[in-house]
């Protein structure tokens, strides 16, 4: 087993780039060898190796999501073994809190029910170094990084909450592509006791002017969110907020909150494209809202739509860059393409977050190019029913 206690005190006050040496040195208390350390880039398509700065040597090679051992621990959020004769070879999640970062492979003489259950929890521990060294370094952001990012793109992603969100009967997931290349859109959400905040943004244009649209947007939004405001009061600050940038800048997007205790969906539409409700594995259609005018250009008092969910329903929000993807000869992706994937990938019960990657994979493959030309960006939510009777995995 661990030694958590020891663990956290090799941790306590190490510098941030030697995690993996901690972690290493904690495997080797249930008799654990050739420990790697790999954390996924930001577009979900490659484990990169975060180096053993304490082993001499060249580090292993990058692992891809779609084809590897390693990338299927990552998808499947599972241990997975390989016999190697006279040992096992372990592939571990690091989950922080709910979030999926990376992946540690490992080498065991033996495939124990112990053993395994000791690789767990030191993806979990992983996970919480992580996370909590993470506010004072950027060595992991900088390992993540399978190329240069565009300063629109790192602005955005310092604004973004985890990409994925499990508890108390209710799934979050979003995504934004291109990850490295990001200007305009972005998402958030707040889980604050039995209430569900969550928003999408679509900020006008491009690049740096686009981002510092949407900056502005999430900010005044977690504001006001913050503040306890009404949806209504926040999508109106929003516009007012969103105006003083200048002409001919505005902002689409949906705020919404789920009431998880009764699975009341309350939601305002600032001229953005409608969510798509999913129930027992099917779209069963777009929800309407009366919607107002972009934020930023003068409208009238939002309407406020409701919708009762049922357990085990997902809302489907998305920027019109997933839509307004075109195929080489000019054909758009298109609303009627959308659902038919939702279809097909949720009566798989795939978990969202894995949806929502395999939905970007489509798009760049109908586009035809390894990058999209547009932003976009689709954030899948999953009421489960009250948290009261909810189950822990």
């Amino acid at each position: 087993m661990i030694d958590l206690k020891g663990a956290l005190r090799m941790a306590r006050g190490a510098n941030p780039a030697s995690m993996p040496a901690i972690l290493a040195r904690s495997a080797v208390d249930f008799g654990a060898s050739d420990v790697i350390v790999y954390l996924v880039d930001f577009g979900q398509t490659v484990l990169e190796v975060m180096p053993d700065l304490s082993s001499p040597g060249p580090s292993p090679p990058s692992e891809a999501v779609a084809t590897t051992m390693a990338g299927r621990a990552f998808t499947d959020q599972r241990v997975l073994i390989a016999d190697r004769g006279d040992s096992i070879r372990v592939w571990v999640p690091i989950i922080e809190g709910s979030d999926h970062t990376g992946v540690i492979a490992l080498t065991l003489p033996s495939s124990e029910e112990t053993l395994l259950t000791a690789c767990e929890d030191l993806g979990i521990l992983a996970g919480y170094l992580f996370a909590v060294h993470a506010r004072c370094t950027d060595v992991y952001n900088v390992y993540r990084r399978r190329r240069n990012m565009s300063l629109a793109a790192s602005m955005q992603w310092d604004l973004l909450p985890p990409l994925v969100l499990h508890a108390g009967g209710l799934r979050v997931a979003g995504l934004l592509e291109p990850a490295y290349d990001i200007g305009g859109d972005c998402f958030d959400y707040s889980l604050n006791g039995h209430v569900l905040d969550f928003a999408i943004f679509d900020a006008v244009g491009r690049g740096l002017a686009a981002a510092r649209i949407a900056s502005l947007t999430l900010s005044s939004y977690r504001h006001d969110r913050r503040d306890c405001r009404t949806l209504a009061t926040i999508h109106e600050n929003l516009g007012t907020t969103v105006a003083q940038v200048g002409k001919h800048q505005f902002a689409t997007g949906i705020i919404g909150r789920i009431e998880l205790r009764t699975g009341i969906f309350s939601w305002t539409n600032a001229g953005h494209p409608l969510p798509l409700l999913i129930r027992g594995g099917r779209v069963v259609r777009e929800l309407h809202c009366a919607p107002t005018p972009p934020w930023g250009v003068t409208g009238r008092h939002p309407a406020v739509a409701t919708e009762q969910l049922e357990p085990g329903d997902c809302l489907l929000l998305y920027t019109d860059g997933i839509t307004e993807a075109r195929s080489a000869d000019r054909e758009f992706f298109g609303v009627d393409r959308l659902i038919d994937f939702m279809n097909r990938y949720s009566a798989e019960s795939l978990r969202p977050e894995e949806m929502l990657r395999q939905l970007v994979q489509s798009v760049r493959t109908f586009q035809g190019i390894d990058e999209l030309d547009d932003d976009a960006t689709a954030m899948l939510v999953r009421w489960e029913g009250s948290p009261d009777n909810a189950h822990p995995e």
